[in-house]
């Protein structure tokens, strides 16, 4: 079977070169110097801890095992509504070639609401962490299954030191160990990213090996309002959903609708 995930990162580092020539990574570091200021930041952990629903409210565009979900979405318009539907956080995807999504997305999310705001990405360097930034987001990606221990752990740190909250993402036993004392948030992808395969028992199977003190999010392939209370039952705070809201082609009124039943359940 493809290896998507191997292809997506092979992809993403030479498109991060790309950037660092058309924005060199000392004058991107002197933009955000100049503005980091004026960013306000937005706390994910805290959002999620105090949220009645902890829906993660994704704008997606397409994706690689889907294709187009909703290619004519309007990010403003879509975001705005998720906020106002009752979202806990935001999460944009930025990586174009695969999932429709660019960084004007994400700086037009951020401008237009006052929640978290999380850059989903592919992220294999710290230049990402500074674009992030730039852009407005108050989190960031990191998906164990793309870098390694020490790259996570560097990156970590490195968003940290930016006021970015980081969610590392695992996907199945092996990856437990990257998670360190700076991982406050951790997700389990339910989706295997290189085959695209989807199992909504993963996330009940690997609550027993995650640290008791992160708050815990389970993403992916999630459609019914029931299995979000399980997977609260379960210990999870985050649910991120984005397919199931995009697809319905009115993204705010499905999200409003889905967190109203988990609210109720």
């Amino acid at each position: 079977m493809k290896d998507i995930l191997s292809e997506i990162i092979a992809h993403k580092r030479k498109e991060v070169a790309q950037q660092k020539e058309r924005l060199s990574f000392s004058e991107l570091g002197k933009r955000l110097s100049s503005t980091k200021e004026n960013i306000p930041f937005y706390s994910m952990k805290a959002a999620l801890e105090s949220s009645q629903s902890g829906i993660i409210a994704e704008f997606k565009r397409r994706s690689p095992s889907k294709g187009w979900l909703f290619q004519t979405a309007d990010v403003s318009e879509v975001t705005t509504e998720y906020a106002s539907a009752g979202a806990s956080v935001l999460s944009v995807l930025t990586d174009e070639e695969y999932f429709g999504g660019t960084m004007a997305d994400l700086r037009q999310a951020t401008t237009g609401v006052k929640i978290p705001v999380m850059r989903k990405e592919f992220i294999v360097d710290e230049y990402q962490l500074f674009e992030a930034k730039l852009a407005g987001a108050s989190a960031v990606l990191l998906i164990a299954a793309a870098i390694t221990p020490e790259e996570c752990k560097r990156f970590t740190e490195q968003a940290n030191q930016l006021e970015l909250e980081v969610l590392l993402e695992l996907h199945d036993e092996g990856e437990v160990d990257y998670i360190g004392p700076g991982n406050s948030l951790v997700g389990i992808n339910n989706r295997n990213l290189g085959s695209f395969v989807t199992d909504l028992q993963k996330s009940f199977r690997m609550a027993e090996l995650l640290p008791k003190e992160a708050v815990w999010i389970s993403e992916s392939g999630i459609s019914d309002p029931g299995i979000v209370k399980e997977l609260r039952q379960a210990g999870y705070r985050g649910f991120l959903i984005g397919e199931h809201f995009m697809k319905s082609g009115h993204p705010g009124q499905c999200l409003q609708e889905f967190i109203d039943s988990v609210v109720a359940q």
